[in-house]
């Protein structure tokens, strides 16, 4: 499934055979179905090269697996850890790493802001890749049989399109409605609080400046979603003219160039937009001095202003992450106040 959940096609030359290959090896699971300890150590094991045989069960107060004859019950984190050492590729306990200026102390809000970035860029890239793949084509010759005739693929691609677009658009009002509030209500009076010094000089020029910064920034990553707006809506429309022309003319070649440029300018927008805000912007917010309860209040806000992408998009938006950004998006999930979501969110990528 896209950049986690997916299995990569391989070519003729790759594949071993048949009485040559070995098969995955077997896990089992044991759990509750509704628990998100369980729905958490399944979307783990759906990234390991094993095949998973889940045992609902009450009996269990934490989630338990038994491979070969080791039998392993604890925390999420515990089994994590098991999994990677049994089986190492890909990785899913967190690392413990950082990005840059992040670590551990960063507020969950702007985990949440980078690893939507990244998801959203890999889908732009995703999409980029596949128009430049049509147009090679010109729809005189078929791609993926998967995808049937041209105007079949022209509608997959148009699916695909569309829930790309609603994720970026709830993601922007997510970060102007949370985000960008934070940090204008900070610069008017709650950043410069615990800068002061004792030379009233300097403590005048940081008066002075951190609102001009912060609320310069918010409205420069306004004005680029905007920017982005007619952009994003001329690919929308580029793609139902392709749909009702005939595959193969010079029109719908023509018409397919336009739409890889229109994808083009859209990806190097998002990616200048989201390069900059993680450089300028969302550093800012451990600069808001806001205490344990109001950041977790936060993050409760962000993820309620994003309905779309956390219900019935989820899992198309989890297709963007590696397994390790995909299982630390799952964990600020956790954190969710409203548990039946929560578990409801995650039911949804472990069973279909």
């Amino acid at each position: 499934m896209g950049n986690c959940l997916g299995t990569t096609k391989k070519s003729a030359a790759e594949i071993a055979p048949s009485e040559l290959m070995k098969p995955a090896p077997v896990i089992k699971l044991y759990g509750h179905p509704d628990s998100f300890a369980t729905s958490h150590v399944r979307l783990a094991l759906s990234y390991k090269p094993v095949t998973l045989q889940f045992v609902p069960s009450d009996a269990q107060e934490n989630p338990t697996i038994m491979y070969r004859n080791g039998v392993v019950t604890g925390s999420v984190e515990e089994i994590l850890r098991y999994l990677d050492a049994k089986f190492p590729d890909p990785p899913v306990a967190s690392a413990g790493s950082v990005w840059g200026w992040c670590g551990e102390k960063t507020p969950a809000v702007v985990w949440v802001v980078m690893l939507q970035h990244r998801s959203m860029v890999w889908h732009l890239e995703r999409m980029e890749k596949w128009a430049e793949d049509m147009e090679a084509r010109g729809g005189n010759a078929r791609g993926d049989p998967s995808m049937g005739s041209p105007r079949m693929e022209v509608k997959k691609f148009a699916k695909s399109y569309s829930q790309l677009q609603q994720v970026l658009l709830e993601h922007a009002q997510m970060e102007e409605k949370v985000v960008f509030q934070i940090l204008e209500s900070a610069d008017r009076g709650e950043i410069h609080c615990f800068v002061m010094v004792d030379l009233e000089m300097i403590y005048m020029s940081v008066i002075l400046m951190v609102p001009t910064y912060g609320l310069g920034l918010c409205k420069s990553a306004n004005e680029d979603h905007a920017r982005d707006l007619p952009i994003m809506n001329g690919i929308k429309e580029e793609i139902k003219i392709i749909g009702v022309m005939n595959a193969g003319s010079p029109d719908y070649q023509e018409a397919l160039g336009r739409l890889l440029s229109r994808l083009k300018k859209l990806k190097e927008n998002c990616k200048q937009h989201f390069e900059e805000e993680e450089r300028e912007l969302l550093p800012l917010m451990e600069a808001t001095d806001l205490n344990k309860v109001q950041h977790e209040k936060v993050l409760q806000q962000s993820l309620d202003a994003m309905r779309e992408t956390h219900s019935h998009l989820f899992r198309f938006f989890m297709e963007g992450l590696c397994p390790q950004d995909g299982m630390h998006y799952f964990g600020l999930i956790k954190r969710y106040r409203d548990n039946v979501r929560a578990s409801l969110m995650l039911h949804m990528m472990v069973e279909q």
